[in-house]
């Protein structure tokens, strides 16, 4: 399926949806690679997984910012790789750089950058320990086992959708709550 079938179908599944994220966060190496950076020379000419290019462009057609978060030790291969294939300036942000943290250090960087809560997030990463760290943070995380593709894609927008939700009751939930009598700090004066 070539790139442009890919977008025009990511396209569709995306209008499935009356809630997109405002900013989506994508791991490199076996998520949208099939291969760790370290392991590989600059020299080499890289490939996407074969859904993932046309998957980045419907996020951008439709308005909404990607951006990556990598823990990679070689962000130099990983930006030449970027650049050779033609994506380096489609994301908002590109946080790329070894870390012992699960990619919350890398979570709260593009979060100072963009401005976007965690909550407006979708993420995608093969490293379950990357999803739940980050999950914790309030970012829909999804696991790809063999990079992402239009499954992912759907699965990621139907737990966003449900999360926002959530997130919404809540908010009414504390709206309803701090306007009953006696529920603020006036009213126990």
């Amino acid at each position: 399926m070539g790139d442009e079938k890919v977008k025009n179908e990511a396209m569709e599944i995306m209008g499935m949806f009356q809630v997109l994220p405002r900013l989506v966060v994508f791991d490199l190496d076996y998520t949208l690679w099939p291969f760790y950076c370290e392991c590989r020379s600059k020299n080499e000419n890289p490939s996407m997984y074969p859904q993932a290019k046309g998957i980045l462009h419907a996020f951008k057609d439709k308005g909404v910012n990607v951006a990556i978060a990598s823990r990679s030790p070689t962000p130099d291969i990983a930006n030449a790789f970027l650049q050779k294939l033609g994506i380096k300036s489609m994301f908002v942000a590109q946080e790329i750089f070894s870390s012992w943290t699960h990619k919350t250090e890398h979570f709260q960087k593009i979060n100072r950058k963009t401005a976007v809560p965690y909550n407006e997030m979708l993420f995608f990463d093969d490293e379950n320990r990357n999803i739940q760290a980050v999950s914790k943070m309030g970012v829909t995380s999804i696991l790809v086992g063999k990079g992402v593709n239009l499954g992912a894609l759907k699965q990621g927008l139907s737990e966003f959708v449900q999360n926002s939700a959530s997130v919404e009751k809540n908010k009414e939930r504390w709206r309803k709550f701090s306007e009953e009598p006696g529920s603020s700090k006036r009213d126990k004066q």
